[in-house]
């Protein structure tokens, strides 16, 4: 039928005075203008009438997958096939044997990279239609995807090329063996990130919102995005460092995930106290403190313990007394204790570490309830300051080292 037409179109053309050699070129010419016509047509048909009706449809339907679909442009990319069709099933109307193999593959290899576009923008789609699910937050699968898009657009250029050449596809990618070696140095990263990405999600090693800290790569926030090369992290600055994906696998780094969810968030800061104010309490003392309602009862029963092991006339040397840092590490713990803000079912410590130069430290080792970054530090600067104001109290001084105003002082 088609080359019915075309003889028809032609032979009119010669009986109008034309010859034959601009009868066919005017044919060919005529048929190619009708062809791109009917090609537009269609392409007005599927993007006005028929992409209309599935968006309204889409819209009405509950499920969000479609939407995904829709909004990803999956189903304006199959649109685009319609008048490559047309295009590919009418160039046999051309008279022109080279012209009409040439539309004849390039219609094929624009349908290739149509069909290129398309599985990724699927593929795309996939991923956020996998993210409305709860096991996307620890099974990622972008890597995974990564990969089919790779394989995907290396078998569309290789169809191309032996599309181009005339070549057999498998015997082209039979040829690429022996650049095995060039391939694996090229695609280095992505091999190495495919296989960390399977080992990160396997393991559960991080996920996307989980807080990482890893200082070799500048890395300190939370996990906003994993794919197959890299890992992204908006830091807590809001800066973004990326980071190789292999490099999770390779090098150390620390994942706070098991902090947010234990329900507290860790304080451990010390204070050095001076070690020429450390002294014996004497009965003044202990009255004195007894008044503290914190370690009121501490001090009535460490009173009645200290008057029964300690008869009378003994020497103080061989007495059991009091001191007024231990008394002050019982009224911190005591302090802590009461603190709204402390988690009481997680380690707590209130303990001296080795002495030094710089005197002897008490150390606090708690748990806040409260993990929001900005509540956690007010929470930790509110206990230091009650603690820094309370030491005199205890006779204690904080230990620091001299300034110029000091050895000012000494000299006047």
């Amino acid at each position: 039928m088609k080359e019915l037409l075309g003889v028809q179109l032609k032979n009119w053309l010669i009986n109008e005075g034309i010859s034959d050699y601009w009868a066919i070129i005017l044919q060919s010419a005529i048929a190619i203008i009708i062809v791109l016509i009917i090609a537009w047509i269609s392409d007005i048909i599927t993007k006005k009438i028929l992409m209309s009706f599935i968006t309204r449809v889409v819209r009405r339907t509950k499920t969000q997958w479609d939407d995904i679909l829709l909004e990803r442009k999956v189903f304006n990319k199959i649109s685009h096939f319609a008048p490559a069709l047309i295009i590919h099933s009418s160039a046999s109307y051309i008279d022109q044997e080279s012209w009409s193999k040439v539309i004849e593959n390039g219609s094929v290899i624009y349908m290739i990279v149509l069909a290129i576009m398309l599985a990724n923008t699927f593929l795309n789609a996939g991923n956020d239609i996998y993210n409305t699910m709860p096991v996307s937050k620890s099974r990622p699968i972008k890597g995974y995807l990564q990969v089919i898009k790779i394989f995907v657009y290396s078998l569309g250029i290789i169809s191309i090329i032996a599309l181009a050449f005339g070549e057999n596809p498998l015997k082209i990618i039979a040829g690429m063996g022996a650049f095995a070696a060039v391939i694996l140095l090229i695609f280095k990263d992505t091999i190495l990130g495919f296989v960390a990405s399977i080992q990160l999600s396997a393991n559960k090693m991080v996920n996307i919102g989980d807080w990482i800290s890893m200082p070799s790569k500048g890395a300190d926030g939370t996990v906003i995005d994993i794919s197959l090369n890299t890992v992204k992290v908006q830091n807590w600055d809001k800066t973004i460092s990326t980071i190789p994906t292999y490099a999770l696998v390779s090098e150390s780094f620390n994942n706070w995930k098991g902090m947010e969810e234990s329900g507290g968030r860790r304080i451990k800061r010390h204070l050095n106290l001076d070690v020429k104010s450390i002294y014996f309490l004497s009965g003044d003392d202990m009255n004195k403190f007894e008044k503290i309602k914190l370690i009121q009862d501490y001090m009535k029963e460490k009173k009645e313990e200290i008057k029964a092991a300690n008869p009378e006339g003994e020497i103080p040397v061989n007495q059991r007394r009091l001191t007024n840092i231990g008394t002050f590490r019982k009224y911190i713990e005591e302090y802590l204790h009461n603190h709204p803000k402390i988690h009481k079912n997680m380690t707590f410590l209130v303990r001296q570490l080795q002495p030094s130069e710089k005197g002897l430290p008490i150390e606090i080792y708690v748990f806040s309830n409260d993990q929001a970054w900005a509540n956690y530090e007010a929470i930790q600067a509110d206990i230091f300051d009650h603690i820094f104001a309370i030491v005199p109290e205890f006779g204690l001084k904080v230990f620091q080292n001299p300034t110029g105003d000091d050895f000012q002082k000494l000299m006047n």
